[in-house]
């Protein structure tokens, strides 16, 4: 065998299996934006930077966005389109949101026992593919309003992964242990049943993923954005509900009667209901699971339980910052479950820390739009309209963008010019308070439309069951349109109608306070 030479050896290392002609775009780009920095104007060549940046997040499937993106974000504190200093201060005014991110999902991590119980009992127990799917949309709502959207989808992943693979090996024998996606081994007698069972999943996955959508946009821990958002407009646990309420209840009843209505006629791939010899299957799997469980075992479920009402409590008290309730959840869950190893420990922190390490490049990128006042031309032309048309500007101008690109990225841009504009006088606080609720809103909502925008259905499409149920990037494309459209539309006119009204009234109750 030939020794490679050093070129080729590079060309396989950078960027690793990503394809050659996303290697060559940014080694293009890295070329590129000195020469329009020096060369015509740092303003220019920050668009470009930002154009590209989004671009590696809509190639985040072909490659993590932090190395390209990286490289990118080092760049640009090299050629001076921002400083390192500007980059600390950006990164420690949004510590709160790395603290939710490394801790709250490590946190859930501990209390994963009692969540897998809970939700395989659902699934073997309730025959009807109906209320399954009113239930799981509702669950991943509620549980994303106080938990991590990823952490509460990596459950419900990991529960189907468990089923499928038990099903495909009892009716294909240990042969087929480790190629679960190899239907050579599948009874002829038992492949029209796996295909079924598949459609159920798909379906399952993908109500509970627009669920912790749903959920998400209402509360301040629902999303990543919302912390940003909540904590620029200095909004608690309770204000921030109450503030978009007005947006987030109507689209809440509205995105679960579209499950409904979906699943009872059959439309857009859902509405398969799961085949009895796969429930027969996996009751008794159940039934032999429940048996083995010890007293030990028992008083673990029961200590996660008490965990996960005391995060509810706290987070809706707003007893600490939410990254650090988190903490308190590793804290308690590892000293009464019996977990003091370290390695045991950092397992939990696997799935937080590169979406963190990413998070800190976009605060880069975004430190670059600040510096180089990017965005206030277009914000200047926004708020000079009328105050009620900027309301679903803000909102479609976030939501447009969150489909293509990563929505804690745009929301992140869209209120720092915001609360730029309201701190120079250019608006009251009573709008500025409006357009941080439209731009939290149009972040989570028409953002269900590609898996670019929420990062629970990257993770679904990126994770090792969506080949082996046959989900890919257009079949969920496909299977969120129904819930695109309303949750857009209803979210919309929510925020343009509802929001001011629904807002004074409640200040005219007292449930809000006025600010003087």
């Amino acid at each position: 065998m030939s020794q490679l030479s050093y070129s080729k050896a590079f060309t396989l290392n950078f960027l690793g299996t990503a394809p050659t002609w996303y290697k060559l775009f940014i080694i293009f780009c890295l070329i590129l934006n000195p020469l329009l920095t020096f060369a015509i104007s740092p303003v220019l060549a920050g668009w470009f930077l930002v154009a590209e940046f989004i671009f590696t997040l809509a190639m985040a499937l072909k490659c993590y966005p932090l190395q390209p993106g990286g490289l990118l974000a080092i760049e640009a504190c090299f050629i001076g389109l921002c400083d390192m200093e500007h980059v600390r201060e950006e990164i420690g005014a949004n510590l709160e949101v790395i603290l939710l991110l490394m801790f709250m999902v490590a946190g859930i991590h501990f209390v994963r026992d009692l969540l897998l119980f809970v939700f395989t009992k659902l699934l073997v127990r309730i025959r009807s593919h109906m209320v399954l799917a009113i239930l799981f949309c509702f669950l991943g709502a509620f549980l994303s309003a106080f938990l991590d959207a990823l952490t509460v989808l990596a459950v419900i992943i990991t529960i189907c992964m468990g089923m499928y693979a038990f099903y495909h090996q009892t009716i294909c024998g240990d042969q087929a242990t480790s190629r679960l996606s190899d239907d050579r081994f599948v009874p002829q007698t038992s492949k029209e049943d796996l295909e079924q069972f598949r459609a159920f999943l798909r379906s399952i996955l993908m109500h509970a993923s627009v669920g912790t959508a749903i959920g998400g946009v209402c509360t301040l821990v629902g999303e990543p954005q919302n912390l940003i958002v909540g904590g620029i407009a200095g909004w608690g646990f309770a204000e921030f509900a109450l503030r978009v309420s007005p947006v987030s209840i109507p689209t809440m009843i509205c995105g679960f009667a579209t499950c409904l209505i979906i699943e009872r006629f059959k439309l857009f791939g859902f509405g398969t209901p799961m085949p009895d010899a796969v429930r027969k299957v996996l009751i008794e799997r159940d039934n032999r699971t429940t048996a083995e469980l010890t007293k030990r075992d028992k008083l673990r479920m029961v200590i996660q339980a008490i965990c996960c009402v005391w995060l509810i409590v706290a987070l809706a008290l707003h007893l600490a910052a939410v990254g650090l309730v988190g903490l308190s959840i590793i804290i308690f869950s590892t000293a009464f479950c019996g977990i003091t190893s370290e390695e045991e420990i950092g397992k939990a922190f696997t799935e937080s820390l590169p979406f963190c390490s990413l998070l800190c490049v976009f605060f880069s990128i975004v430190t670059v739009i600040s510096q180089q006042q990017m965005f206030v031309p277009l914000i200047e032309w926004v708020l000079s309209t009328d105050p009620a048309s900027q309301l679903p500007i803000f909102y479609m101008a976030n939501g447009i963008l969150s489909s293509v690109s990563d929505n804690v990225f745009v929301a992140t841009i869209y209120i720092e010019q915001v609360h730029d504009a309201f701190l120079s006088g250019a608006i009251s606080h009573e709008q500025f308070n409006h357009l941080a609720i439209a731009i939290n809103a149009g972040t989570n909502l028409p953002s269900v439309s590609t898996p670019n925008g929420q990062a629970a259905f990257l993770f679904l499409l990126t994770s090792a069951l969506a080949p082996l149920i046959r989900l890919s990037y257009v079949k969920m494309v496909w299977m969120a349109l129904p819930y695109t459209i309303v949750l857009t539309v209803v979210g919309l006119l929510g925020t343009t109608f509802l929001l001011p009204d629904m807002t004074n009234w409640m200040i005219e109750v007292g449930w809000l306070v006025p600010h003087q």
